[in-house]
């Protein structure tokens, strides 16, 4: 039987623990990026060391949003069976196998197979966030989300950023240091996570019924789905094939790779002060309207003044890709419950993910067509119109649980 514990001793071990998940919560988010976005700028590199043909090519810079919605989906119901914590244990240690064997291998298959390994776990992480956040923070919805993006965008940047200059640190095969090296970084996001595994629970027999069946069943559900889902078609192109647009323009490597940066560097403060502030309101419309207004404005400057210009359409396009952390914030803001956030989270990045993975391989496929960016660019602008009027149906005040008509104690959680 478990001792009891004064007061002050059970103060101490939740003060504890709320500083073990607010540390396991920025390393995770910090690591859920770079799988993805580290082979962008070293691409080419790549893709002469492994023999790689544009097709394969095109199917790597594809399998992010191909993870997500292929294993996100999986993630609620594992986290059901396993326990919310466990699983985010084991798809950190996906990630890390993956990247590390990713990094030595000399076959463009292997290669390929390893990069879905570790994409599956940062896919399955990345589903189980806000619903992790909605368990444990549930008054502090916004701010946590505040943190988890502003870690993400941080990783993001600086896998954007670090990646060339430590693969010319090490020479002619540096490709595969500048790629292992962020298999080190989520080892160490691991770490805490170990610690965290003792707080699975069983969930409670009402938050069970929240499935993401039900969601999709919901105007809400599929409102969420469409505008992520184009909101991540517009972001795994810019990830997958800027770096290259920017050097077919006349950049070098490194230049393409800080003006990549740049773009998820002015994400960094946005990520931290739009998902409070959206926190704060009924509606998120206005938020929604700043942002996607940025899109067509970035995507035709780099389009009529790619070299002159370039700096200036990164900035306006970072801004535009705070969108991210405003949808992120409205899957815990649009649900009342833990449970209902896994369902809504799970249905949304899934099916979000299945409309994105035409992005990056729409991309490369108009490239080979025309043999230039004008057109993958214009496709791009065009798209903004229909995320912008899903965005702004989805953006509006409700709950999930009231659409799917969960009875009232299933929904006694705050709303955050």
């Amino acid at each position: 039987m478990r001792p009891l514990m004064s007061a002050a001793s059970e103060d101490t071990e939740t003060s504890r623990t709320r500083a073990l998940l607010l540390l396991g919560i920025v390393a995770l988010s910090f690591n859920l990026r770079p799988a993805a976005v580290s082979v962008g700028p070293v691409l080419s590199e790549v893709r002469a060391g492994l023999h790689m043909s544009g097709t394969v090519a095109g199917v790597l810079t594809t399998m992010p949003v191909v993870a997500f919605a292929l294993f996100g989906a999986a993630a609620p119901w594992l986290a059901q069976r396993v326990g919310a914590h466990r699983v985010t244990l084991l798809s950190l240690v996906a990630v890390v196998l993956g990247l590390l064997l990713r990094a030595g291998t000399g076959s463009a298959a292997l290669f390929l197979l390893y990069s879905l390994l570790g994409l599956a776990g940062m896919a399955t992480a990345n589903v189980l966030l806000p619903s992790l956040v909605k368990l444990h923070f549930p008054a502090r919805v916004g701010l946590m989300t505040s943190v988890y993006t502003t870690a993400m965008a941080i990783g993001l940047t600086t896998a954007s950023m670090v990646t060339v200059p430590v693969a010319s640190h090490f020479g002619a095969d540096g490709w595969r240091a500048g790629l292992g090296v962020w298999a080190l970084t989520a080892l160490l996001a691991a770490l805490p996570w170990l610690g965290l595994v003792r707080h699975d629970r069983r969930p409670k027999s009402a938050e069970r019924s929240i499935r993401m069946r039900d969601v999709g069943r919901t105007r809400l559900g599929w409102a969420m789905a469409l505008l992520f889902g184009l909101q991540s078609l517009q972001a795994y192109s810019i990830f997958g094939w800027f770096a290259q647009v920017y050097r077919d323009a006349g950049f070098s490597a490194e230049k393409a790779g800080v003006l990549l940066g740049l773009i998820t560097a002015v994400g960094i403060p946005l990520s931290f002060v739009i998902p409070t502030q959206a926190a704060r309101l009924q509606s998120q419309r206005p938020a929604m309207w700043a942002l996607m207004l940025c899109y067509p404005v970035g995507y035709v400057g780099l389009m009529v003044a790619p070299v002159a210009g370039a700096y200036v359409w990164a900035v306006i396009l970072g801004i535009a890709s705070a969108v991210f952390p405003l949808v992120l914030t409205m899957i815990g803001l649009r649900s009342r419950t833990s449970a209902g956030t896994a369902a809504l989270s799970g249905f949304t990045q899934a099916a979000g993910y299945l409309i994105a993975v035409v992005g990056p391989f729409g991309m490369g496929a108009l490239y080979d067509l025309t043999g230039g960016w004008t057109l993958p660019l214009g496709v791009l602008t065009a798209l903004t119109v229909p995320q912008l009027i899903v965005g702004l149906i989805a953006a509006g005040p409700g709950f999930i649980e009231d659409q799917l008509r969960v009875p009232k104690d299933a929904a006694a959680a705050p709303p955050g």
